[in-house]
């Protein structure tokens, strides 16, 4: 049985929507992340880094999101959640994978967490360092928009759905509480994200995370 170790509306949600979306069977386990339990020993040894999520897979431990939602696309393909090895699709679903959790969600952790880049006491530092993060976030969507309007189809990577647009869509709802420019007001996002809400996976995910909205 593959377990998923989540929090609601973490890092996990991409891995989530991607076991729907494959449908096989699998179980979620709470990491009370409130509480800090993914900072307790028993978590630390699935990751220790302390971050959520962590897939185990049988024998396989595997943490890190990108590397998740790459493994379940390789380990399903029948669910055809990438494209074919060795083509140039495959190659830019690598790049959208690897540009969302190193750039992107990069960038967005300095936002929700600017005190990390400052030494103790310093608000004046922390709010400087979340106003140059939200500007840079700006031009990230931006960048996610200009693709969705190169192509015209309706995913991330063109016509087929992958792994990329749970990722996508993750990224873009932890914008919904920008004071301007969330993703959902930049013109090829907002429907982006309206089909993504629309995938019955995706809506069993925000079911059982007990997401609220506005959900992007």
């Amino acid at each position: 049985m593959i377990t998923l170790h989540y929090h609601p509306s973490n890092a996990s949600f991409a891995p989530h929507v991607l076991l729907r979306e494959i449908g096989v069977p699998f179980e979620l386990a709470h990491v009370d992340r409130d509480h800090d339990a993914h900072k307790a020993p028993a978590y630390l040894k699935l990751n220790p880094n302390g971050l959520i999520p962590v897939l185990v897979d049988g024998s396989l431990v595997l943490y890190e999101t990108a590397a998740i939602c790459l493994h379940l696309a390789d380990a399903h393909p029948a669910a055809a959640l990438a494209p074919a090895l060795g083509t140039a699709e495959r190659a830019h679903c690598y790049k959208w994978l690897a540009w969302m959790t190193n750039t992107l969600q990069a960038t967005l952790i300095a936002y929700f967490y600017p005190e990390r880049w400052v030494d103790d006491g310093n608000a004046a530092g922390a709010a400087q360092v979340r106003a140059h993060a939200m500007a840079k976030v700006h031009g990230h969507l931006q960048q996610l928009d200009d693709q969705l309007a190169a192509h015209g189809q309706p995913w991330l990577l063109g016509a087929q759905y992958s792994a990329a647009d749970p990722y996508a869509f993750m990224l873009c709802r932890w914008t919904r509480g920008f004071a301007s420019r969330p993703a959902r007001e930049f013109p090829h996002l907002a429907p982006y994200l309206q089909r993504m809400v629309e995938r019955p996976a995706v809506r069993r995910a925000i079911e059982v995370e007990e997401l609220k909205p506005p959900l992007y």
